[in-house]
């Protein structure tokens, strides 16, 4: 079982809840904190230690951090991403409301979390049995309701700029109207025919007859 665990968690009444679950797992050595910036930097200060967390427990939503105006990590998927950078090897459990599958699996295939258990009732009975099956292997453990997940396409062939042109049709643009934003931008690519590439790339992977469809498919996705 794990002997040292952070866990990122802005509301009290939730954090109380993940503490009566530890304590019941008989884990006591936990650390709490509210900010993604105040995880990171815990667990970057325990590898300098030489006594690093093996559990990192943590929401994907957080209130914007008020004390300071140069906030790094927003959210939890940024915080998951850095850590992953800082300690490859750290077990990872996301404890979330989301349920846009698209975000998930991301979790998942991206940055190969441990763990996602959704937040709602029986969530901190769902959060141990997580806690349980992570700690004694390698296999993702996901909430039941959710598990079709995992049987999804992987994620890994969507980048950030296939999202930027996602987005862009989504608010009505034409692929010239694309174009000419990504050259202003000086980003590329900037052709619309390297753009006309990408998004029919896009629909052949999810399956989307026309742009329109494609457009919905990633809106129920949640990746726009």
């Amino acid at each position: 079982m794990f002997k040292k665990i952070l866990v990122a968690e802005d509301l009290d009444s939730i954090s109380i809840g993940i503490s009566k679950a530890l304590e019941e797992l008989q884990l006591h050595n936990v650390q709490h904190v509210k900010y993604c910036d105040d995880a990171h930097l815990k667990i970057k200060k325990a590898l300098q230690d030489n006594a690093p967390f093996d559990l990192l427990i943590t929401d994907l939503s957080f209130l914007a951090d008020t004390r300071t105006a140069n906030t790094t990590l927003a959210s939890g998927e940024e915080l998951i991403a850095a850590v992953r950078k800082l300690q490859p090897d750290l077990k990872i459990i996301a404890f979330s409301i989301e349920d846009k599958p698209y975000r998930i699996k991301s979790l998942f295939d991206r940055y190969g979390i441990s763990g996602f258990v959704s937040k709602g009732r029986n969530s901190i009975l769902e959060l141990q049995k997580a806690i349980k099956a992570v700690s004694s292997s390698d296999e993702p453990y996901i909430t039941a309701a959710l598990s079709h997940i995992m049987q999804a396409q992987p994620v890994n062939e969507v980048d950030t700029v296939d999202l930027q042109i996602l987005k862009l049709l989504s608010l009505g643009n034409t692929v010239d109207q694309i174009a000419t934003q990504f050259k202003s931008n000086g980003q590329a690519p900037s052709s619309t025919s390297s753009i006309e590439k990408r998004i029919n790339k896009l629909k052949i992977y999810f399956s989307a007859a026309n742009s329109t469809h494609l457009v919905s498919l990633s809106k129920d996705m949640g990746m726009i």
